[in-house]
């Protein structure tokens, strides 16, 4: 029961230090031209070294996202959700893992910044990512693909919004009308840049140029330049608040199965089979 408990802290931990770190990237993205700075993950963490306690904050949010990894990787390789082994199962669970090494990053960028508070926020994680991806054999292929992972998981996300599925997950007794539709509006927003940003990525390697993947702000930077761009970038941009919120509610009401070797052993035997 105790270790129980303590990987719920983890997970739940995750999920508001996700939150506030979507919270830092909305206001960046609405209020760019006073706070300055790019609305992604990287420049959001920076942001806050400016403040008061600033390298604490910093810091807690890295602890924070350390064990959302924990529960990312319970979630893939442990089967903690219970995807299953089957197709549609495994793609799930392949996406959830790559949401792993994504928050192992800025994991390591936040805890880094909070001990040494050095260097600049550099380029972003999707740009790093294309240039390793591209320089691997095969890699502009590999990038193409990738990016077609992201605009697959960009419609899962929206959908998992629209469909209401992550309500399964949540434990409220008495569901919430209007904090079900702040979770879908973030869900569907954080959707909608994961696409573009996976369009981004797949012209980065079809042009083999990993400065052409496009991160979180580039995403929006391209929305703005569409047909009513300003009404859209407003609401994505204000979306990302609401997958914020979203995010704190999972650290609320999320229902959070701790891993055992069982799952994944069984996780491990169904995906043979």
């Amino acid at each position: 029961m105790t270790k129980g408990f303590r990987f719920d802290l983890l997970a739940k931990g995750g999920y508001a230090a996700r939150g506030v770190v979507f919270f830092l990237v909305a206001g960046l993205a609405l209020f760019s031209g006073l706070a300055g700075g790019r609305p992604e993950t990287k420049s959001a963490v920076s942001a806050l070294l400016g403040q008061p306690l600033g390298r604490v904050w910093v810091g807690l949010i890295g602890l924070g996202l350390l064990g959302f990894v924990a529960w990312r990787l319970a979630q893939s390789l442990a089967d903690s959700d219970g995807h299953g082994g089957k197709a549609r199962g495994l793609a799930i669970r392949s996406a959830l893992f790559g949401s792993a090494i994504t928050y192992l990053g800025l994991a390591g960028y936040a805890l880094g910044k909070a001990l040494f508070m050095g260097g600049s926020s550099g380029s972003s994680g999707e740009k790093d990512l294309a240039g390793w991806i591209m320089s691997q054999p095969f890699g502009s292929y590999l990038a193409i693909a990738v990016g077609a992972g992201f605009v697959i998981g960009g419609f899962v996300t929206a959908a998992k919004g629209i469909t209401r599925k992550f309500e399964r997950h949540l434990r409220i007794s008495d569901q919430k009308g209007i904090v079900a539709l702040v979770c879908i509006y973030g869900l569907v927003a954080r959707g909608v840049v994961f696409a573009i940003t996976g369009v981004l990525f797949a012209y980065a390697g079809f042009r083999v140029d990993p400065g052409q993947a496009g991160s979180m702000g580039d995403a929006l930077e391209w929305l703005r330049h569409l047909p009513l761009g300003s009404f859209l970038y407003v609401a994505v941009a204000v979306g990302l608040a609401a997958f914020g919120i979203y995010n704190l509610v999972e650290a609320r009401y999320r229902i959070v199965r701790s891993p055992s070797l069982a799952d994944a052993k069984r996780s491990i035997s169904m995906a043979g089979s």
